[in-house]
């Protein structure tokens, strides 16, 4: 392992999708002297690596959107641009609605999209339902569809970014904890880890479900909650068809997408505790498989092939906290609320926006600071799986 660094111009805590985008945008600013901490053995194995890999231009909200319309085409130039392929699928997202409550949402966020140039398509019941002959939706009354929306491989784009950083001078360490966070005069002055001590004045916050615990250990409390949410894929299905879209039963909170020759389902846990516990829930796993089946008999067919659990790091208005914090020189970059991977890729270069011009330009996401919570200006996002 590379020695540990005494010092640092800027320590980007957390080697998942946001700290690795952070570190890369930062160094192809000029900033050499970067050291990028993950206390796994290997970057990606948090957060990101535990997600289902979506990506989606569908929000509800004008700075989600805008952030998906300037993250997801970065996916889609990532091989030419970054070396790395991340096999971007754009299979589609295809919500079903089953209330009228939700289609009334659903026409305000896609009149939204419309005008902000996200043309989301319109289903009919049936018109669903012959899309997706294979499942039962009897209950569906309308759907909605938008064709770049799709899949990406969260190992390939921390690795891009990670490896793309390295050659520009970052030092990427594995197996580094966090241990504490030092200031001195109301600003940062060192970071402490179970190797050793790095000085250093700019600290950044990527730690994802963990950043509440750096937070704490800087003296400051984060409103980022930790939440468990798991999934699971079958043995091959050779019914499902190949444009088989990403399909989530919006009401249930209950998805569907390919994944290799099988199936990928998950269902967020409506009455999941908060906490770090990343071991699978059998009895909520029954809950998911039953309710799956119940859309997809294919399903009592196939076997299982693997699960796992992953943590969302959930924030009161499921927005992410982008800058600055009371201590000086401690920025955050956290809180995605589940839709933290699709948006990595234009959030490190966000970051490098903020803290060497002073402000995002690329996207404006200065109603996303740290401040909003307490000053009670919170944005509520209404799409959330």
């Amino acid at each position: 392992m590379t020695e540990l660094p005494k010092s640092a111009d800027i320590v980007i805590i957390g080697g998942g999708v946001m700290g690795a985008s952070t570190a890369h945008h930062l160094a192809q600013r000029g900033v050499k002297d970067i050291v990028l901490l993950e206390k796994e053995d290997f970057f990606g194995l948090g957060a990101t690596g535990r997600c289902a890999g979506g990506v989606r231009y569908q929000f509800a909200t004008e700075v989600n959107i805008r952030l998906s319309l300037a993250s997801l085409p970065i996916l889609e130039r990532f091989k030419q641009e970054m070396g790395q392929d991340v096999d971007y699928r754009q299979c589609g997202y295809l919500f079903l609605l089953t209330n009228e409550t939700d289609i009334a949402a659903f026409e305000r966020n896609v009149a939204l999209q419309h005008r902000l140039g996200v043309m989301t398509e319109w289903l009919t019941g049936d018109e669903v339902r012959r899309r997706l002959p294979q499942m039962r939706l009897e209950d569906v009354l309308k759907g909605v569809f938008h064709g770049k929306d799709g899949l990406c491989d969260p190992n390939g784009v921390v690795m891009g970014y990670v490896n793309n950083a390295a050659r520009l001078g970052v030092q990427a360490l594995t197996g580094i904890e966090v241990t504490g966070v030092q200031s001195r005069g109301g600003r940062v002055a060192a970071v402490q880890t179970s190797k050793g001590v790095i000085e250093t004045s700019q600290v950044v916050n990527a730690a994802g479900p963990w950043a509440g615990r750096i937070g704490e250990l800087a003296g400051i409390e984060i409103p980022i909650t930790p939440i468990r949410r798991q999934m699971l894929t079958t043995t091959p299905l050779p019914q499902i068809p190949a444009d088989f879209p990403f399909v989530i039963d919006f009401a249930q909170s209950l998805y569907f997408h390919r994944e290799g020759d099988g199936l990928l389902t998950g269902m967020s846990n409506p009455t999941e505790k908060p906490g770090f516990d990343q071991n699978v829930d059998p009895d909520w796993e029954l809950i998911n498989l039953e309710k799956a089946a119940a859309r997809l008999p294919l399903l009592e067919t196939a076997g299982l092939a693997s699960h796992w659990a992953g943590l969302y790091e959930v924030t009161p208005d499921a927005h992410p906290i982008f800058g600055r914090t009371p201590l000086e020189g401690f920025y955050l970059v956290a809180g995605f609320s589940g839709h933290g991977f699709m948006h990595g890729p234009i959030s490190g270069k966000l970051m490098a926006e903020i803290m060497l011009d002073g402000a995002a330009s690329t996207v404006d996401v200065s109603m996303l600071d740290f401040a909003r919570f307490a000053e009670g200006r919170l944005i509520h996002e209404y799409n959330v799986v």
